[in-house]
């Protein structure tokens, strides 16, 4: 899959199951969602385990839209790379050079902002929008590509 096909492929699995929330498509699609402490700097990973998937998130982090984002990321895992077993630093920029990890980035931005929310905060500056809604700046960059 390039790049260019990553907006398609989110929405229509937005239309599909009819939500862009990463946890409710993660259930439809069978991918089972861990909670558990994890190395402090692991903030999540994707695991095919014996032809099942599994999104682990590190439960001692609080920040709820950080983990948003990492099982957004994760997700984009299982169903693009769904062979390839990944993990999300915390300390990890967005700004990645390989070429799975910058299409979950991609899948992870624009599933979790759309064209309404963009809509929503026309007029706003980037670093505006980004204090307003707790997304990382170089989420907003890869969805605005």
């Amino acid at each position: 899959m390039n790049n260019k096909q990553i907006p398609k492929l989110v929405s229509y699995l937005k239309r599909k199951y009819g939500t862009d929330d990463p946890e409710e498509i993660a259930d439809y699609l069978g991918v089972t969602i861990i909670r558990m402490p994890l190395e402090d700097v692991v903030a999540g990973f994707y695991k095919l385990l014996k032809r099942r998937k599994y999104i682990f998130l590190n439960s001692d982090i609080d920040d709820d839209v950080f983990l948003r984002v990492v099982l957004a990321h994760e997700l984009g895992h299982a169903i693009m790379h769904p062979k390839e077993n990944c993990a999300f630093m915390k300390s990890k920029t967005l700004l990645l050079t390989s070429r799975i990890e910058k299409q979950a980035n991609i899948f992870a931005a624009f599933l979790l902002i759309d064209d309404d929310m963009l809509e929503e905060f026309y007029g706003y500056t980037e670093e505006q929008f980004c204090n307003c809604t707790g997304y990382p700046l170089e989420l907003l960059g890869l969805r605005l590509f």
